[in-house]
């Protein structure tokens, strides 16, 4: 089959197959996206249609398979949602009330940092603002073992102040 030929088939069948994709989407913009999909796998695929074979049936296979797919994967993204709860746990209970509570949290934790020694806050800070254990070693030009072990013995010093604070409060 000639380019011409398969662009024309192909033009001409995603007519014929937008009802099919609706039946399956129920839905007008699902079902375009899903038809955008399979002429963009067609024209990708194209030399595995074998020749003097169904290009229609071809298309509808690709269609489906497509739809299946995107129904598995979205399946999977929502289970994976309703199973982290947002609802409960750390982002019900850690809200800030009041910006000033909040402040006062910060300061509190800058304060207990500053009473580390250079070599646990600095790597603590640099991990806390997103650098990579690598980046750090590099950086601070140390080992990336002891890069780790300073980060958490500084978190566990840290943890252990305020759980002390914990105790007086209660």
């Amino acid at each position: 089959m000639s380019n011409e030929d398969f662009n024309t088939t192909l033009i001409r069948s995603t007519k014929t197959l937008r009802p099919f994709a609706l039946h399956l989407t129920k839905s007008g913009s699902d079902a375009d996206d899903l038809l955008q999909e399979m002429v963009y796998r067609a024209l990708k695929c194209r030399d595995k249609l074998v020749e003097d074979s169904n290009m229609i049936a071809w298309l509808y296979t690709i269609l489906k398979n497509l739809f299946i797919n995107n129904y598995r994967r979205n399946k999977k993204i929502k289970e994976l949602i309703d199973n982290n709860d947002f609802g409960t746990g750390y982002f019900a209970s850690k809200n800030a009330i009041n910006e000033g509570e909040s402040n006062i949290e910060c300061l509190k934790i800058n304060t207990e940092l500053d009473k580390l020694s250079g070599s646990y806050s600095k790597p603590l800070l640099m991990y806390f603002k997103g650098y990579k254990y690598e980046e750090i070693a590099e950086d601070l030009n140390l080992p990336i073992g002891t890069i780790k072990s300073r980060i958490h013995i500084a978190r566990k010093l840290m943890q252990k102040k305020f759980q002390n604070e914990a105790k007086y409060i209660n």
